[in-house]
């Protein structure tokens, strides 16, 4: 096959999986929401409607404000506006998603192409040790960590890594024991090509649609599971604004002042949905398992 012919055929699959996706209404829809979060929280200053109430501001003349033209979602237990807590509360969330998953993709990325490329020693280290890891409940080591660190936005990072990256070595482990299985690599492997040319150009690549797809759904969870740590006092620390907190902040003071409540958990809700949507499209989109 010529290489005009190969571009075409690669362009053509190209084009067939966006229209899967663009034919997808909801992956539409969480496409956007996905968009629209990443889009507060990079533009949080010029957005919030009070962006200095981010940090430590005492207004208590409007303390426990109700929804009004002046704070549109009301105003928390010591007077600073809801919605610009919320706005700035994205930006810490997608920062504990980008950390959290920086470390573990690559970390449990790479374990899982060796193990799944190797036999014997190597594979049977790399999944009994992933296997042991994934019997920890992720919650309860992550309050171990969280007991024994500061609570702060990088230790609830590295609590959550700590067990993150198992999911992904065993996707990828099962993805790349299939691959190494074909005969394309081991046409690459009789031609001489090296572990590692075979590892990143043969397998890797066939690896990247459910890595991607893996990726955009553990968004919605690590920003769930962060807010539950942060929730219960081990995450992110006032006055730094974060919707677990503020969702634990606010439940002190219900039925009556119910917005303390409602925005901040509204928001996770819109995020973790969002990424959900958007991972359901891409898995669609590249007719993967995950």
């Amino acid at each position: 096959m010529s290489a005009s012919s190969e571009e075409i055929k690669v362009l053509s699959a190209r084009r067939m999986a966006w229209m899967r996706f663009s034919a997808n209404p909801v992956a539409i829809m969480g496409a956007l929401m996905v968009a629209s979060v990443i889009l507060a929280a990079i533009f949080a200053p010029v957005i919030a409607p009070f962006p200095d109430h981010a940090g430590a501001v005492i207004d208590f003349r409007n303390k426990h404000a109700a929804p009004d033209a002046t704070y549109l979602l009301g105003a928390d237990k010591v007077g600073r506006d809801i919605l610009s807590r919320v706005i700035f509360g994205f930006r810490v969330s997608l920062l504990l998603v980008a950390g959290v998953l920086i470390v573990a993709v690559p970390i449990g990325g790479g374990l899982g192409l060796l193990a799944g490329y190797f036999s014997g020693k190597i594979e049977a280290v790399i999944t009994g040790f992933t296997n042991v890891m994934l019997a920890i409940p992720p919650l309860v080591m992550a309050l171990a960590v969280g007991n024994v660190l500061t609570p702060s936005l990088t230790n609830a990072m590295i609590a959550i890594a700590l067990l993150w990256w198992t999911w992904h070595a065993r996707l990828v482990y099962r993805v790349s024991k299939s691959v190494a299985a074909e005969d394309f690599v081991e046409a690459a492997r009789l031609a001489g090509a090296s572990h590692w040319h075979i590892l990143t150009r043969e397998i890797l690549p066939n690896c990247i649609a459910v890595i991607s797809v893996k990726t955009t759904l553990d968004a919605a969870f690590i920003i769930l599971f962060g807010a539950t740590l942060s929730f219960l006092g081990l995450g992110v620390q006032p006055p730094t604004p974060d919707l677990g907190t503020m969702v634990a902040d606010g439940r002190q003071f219900l039925p009556e002042r119910w917005w303390g409540v409602l925005a901040p958990g509204l928001a996770i809700f819109y995020a973790t949905l969002g990424f959900n949507l958007l991972g359901d499209g891409l898995r669609d989109m590249f007719d993967v398992e995950v």
